[in-house]
């Protein structure tokens, strides 16, 4: 199973102040309320799967949780999911993830048996262009619902979904802090108004910031490889760009040149579809050979060649 990881994300999610703003501003209220953030501790998230002999890193925090006079540490088992369709095995592999994660709290002795095993809260953070449709339980799999007294032997396990693309600019705009102007340009259209606009808004959320100078270090550094990401190959000057509020104009150029590069490409490939068609009307209604065709239609014989295949099918 392909599991995409955005090494940008997974640097924002090292720090404790963005962990916070992920539980704060996009978790249930009256989860995050219960939660001491002074008491974050980072875990690693490096395992080896004994099932698939998978290696996969995931975000892992613990956290303290007060809860009727009682503290307990929960661990944050957070999941980031850049793939660009949805998986609809999800929760198999959060249920496989999460048994994976306690087998190695036993081994590290870092929890028993005998003590019991802490809870986790395991979170999908999700930024696809289609919406999550994959239910959240590994029991709603299960089909049909098995009859009453099987219900209780069915496996359980939830996990709590971020999917980025269902929140709107105002959504966004509710939640003053820097994940929520990050999530903001990850939504924005490819246009540069749209991604100025964006930047714009992380820049002022950046200026308001008590610690602006880190804030604005982190979000640069996870801004140039969004864009390198979303724009790879193109001629974009990042090197020296290293502050998003001392280097806006430099940021704006850089913007200004990653549209043009997209409606080159749009052109571009507008005529290369142009030359299909012009070849696909010529194999249906002409005698022409494939050599002949691709120097009318300007492409390759072998191109024409498969064209020719995929209409006589």
């Amino acid at each position: 199973m392909a599991n995409h990881h955005d090494t940008g994300y997974k640097e924002l999610f090292s720090y404790p102040e963005f962990v916070q703003q992920l539980i704060e501003g996009f978790a249930p209220p009256e989860i995050a309320g219960l939660m001491d953030f002074t008491t974050l501790q980072n875990h690693s998230g490096n395992y080896i799967t004994p099932l698939f002999e998978e290696k996969f890193e995931d975000v892992v925090w613990s956290v303290e949780v007060h809860w009727q006079g009682v503290a307990q540490r929960v661990y944050l088992y957070i999941l980031l999911e850049f793939q660009s369709t949805v998986d609809q095995a999800m929760p198999i592999r959060l249920m496989h993830y999460v048994a994976c994660f306690y087998d190695h709290l036993l081994k590290s002795k870092a929890a028993t048996i005998g003590e019991g095993l802490p809870p986790v809260l395991p979170i999908v953070l999700y930024n696809g262009a289609r919406r999550w449709s994959v239910p959240q339980d590994v029991y709603e799999l299960i089909r049909p619902e098995p009859p009453g007294f099987l219900r209780v032997y069915q496996p359980h396990l939830r996990y709590y979904l971020i999917d980025e693309g269902q929140y709107t600019d105002e959504e966004l705009a509710e939640r003053q802090t820097p994940l929520s102007g990050v999530f903001g340009i990850e939504n924005a259209a490819t246009g540069q108004a749209a991604l100025q606009r964006a930047v714009d808004r992380v820049v002022a959320i950046i200026q308001a910031d008590a610690n602006k100078e880190r804030i604005d270090r982190i979000i640069t550094r996870w801004l140039k490889r969004h864009l390198q990401r979303v724009a790879p190959g193109s001629r974009l000057d990042l090197d020296r760009l290293t502050s998003l509020v001392e280097d806006r104009e430099m940021l704006a150029e850089n913007l200004e040149n990653l549209v043009k590069k997209e409606r080159q490409e749009g052109r571009e490939e507008g005529r290369e579809q142009a030359r299909r068609e012009t070849a696909r009307n010529l194999i249906a209604r002409t005698e022409m050979d494939d050599p002949m065709i691709a120097e009318i239609a300007g492409l390759a014989a072998e191109e024409v060649a498969k064209l020719r295949a995929e209409t006589q099918h």
